[in-house]
Order: C-alpha cells, then structure tokens, then sequence
C-alpha cells in the first residue's frame, strides 16, 4: 500500500480518534473560566476559540469516521500492511511546526511567519505531478491570503494583539 491510500479501518480508527481528541478540548475549554464577572461576553471568554477547534475536530473526526464505515460496507478494505505512523511526512510537519512555534513567532512579524509557514507546508504537500512552478505559486498565494486573513480576523475580530 502506498503512502495516502487508507484503509477503511484506518479511517473509523482514525476519526474516532480525531472525535475523542476534539470532545477532550471542547470538555477542557468549557472548564476555563468565563471571567462573567469581568463582563466577558461569549466571544471573548479564553475558552471560545478553543472550544470550536474542538468541535470542529469532532466534525471532522465523524465525516472520516463515516467515510470509513461507508468504504468497508462496499468492501473496500486494503489487505496490505500498515505504513508506519511516524513516516516523513509526520516528521517534516512535526519540524515545520516546532520551527514556527519556537523559533518564527516571536522573532519575526506574526504575518511573516505565519505566511512562511503555510507556503511551506503548501509546497511540501502539493500533489508530486505537479510541476515546481504552479507548487511555488500556489504556496505563495496560499500564505499571503493566509497571513492576511489570519490576522484580520485576530486583530480586528478577536481584538487579540498578534506578536
């Protein structure tokens, strides 16, 4: 079996896992406090935006959770043997994102780094047919709308000062 193509299981397994994940963050952002006493409404509260990932990873955690079960009712269950789950995709978004986190933020403009960010990871897993200048220009194109929108949205939505 080639890296990407997934088994029915693998899919129920992995939305259940994504629907798990998403109701730990939701319960766990409905704990913090809601600084009510303060006049916080519910879009400011510190847990809001944490509690629609979560809810949003649920979403999508059950929409892979039923393409799983509908792909195993047609039979459609793949024989060969599971690839590893640290392959260098998982490691290249894992050192992609520690170096945004670490090192990016903080030392570059928010809207820089976030827009390197995502034109990297755009790049990176752009379809491999695809020829190096249509990658690169739709990268780029990715991370300025990203960059942009991302800190529209935090800044003038949110009100949260970006670093």
């Amino acid at each position: 079996m080639s890296e990407g193509v997934n088994t029915a299981r693998s899919d129920i397994r992995g939305g259940a896992g994504w629907i798990g994940f998403g109701l730990l963050i939701l319960a766990e952002s409905l704990r913090m406090d809601r600084y009510e006493s303060m006049g916080a409404t519910v879009y400011t509260m510190p847990g809001f935006v944490p509690g629609m990932i979560g809810a949003l990873l649920m979403v999508l955690g059950a929409i892979l959770l039923l393409r799983g079960w509908s792909r195993q009712r047609r039979g459609e269950v793949a024989d060969a043997a599971p690839q590893p789950v640290l392959n260098a995709r998982v490691w290249f978004t894992l050192a992609l994102s520690l170096l945004y986190a670490a090192v990016m933020i903080g030392r570059l403009p928010f809207w820089l780094a976030t827009g390197l960010f995502v034109a990297a990871f755009t790049a990176y897993f752009a379809p491999p047919e695809q020829a190096m200048p249509r990658k690169l220009l739709a990268a780029a194109i990715a991370g300025v709308l990203t960059a942009l929108v991302v800190t529209v949205v935090f800044e003038q939505v949110f009100l949260v000062r970006l670093p």
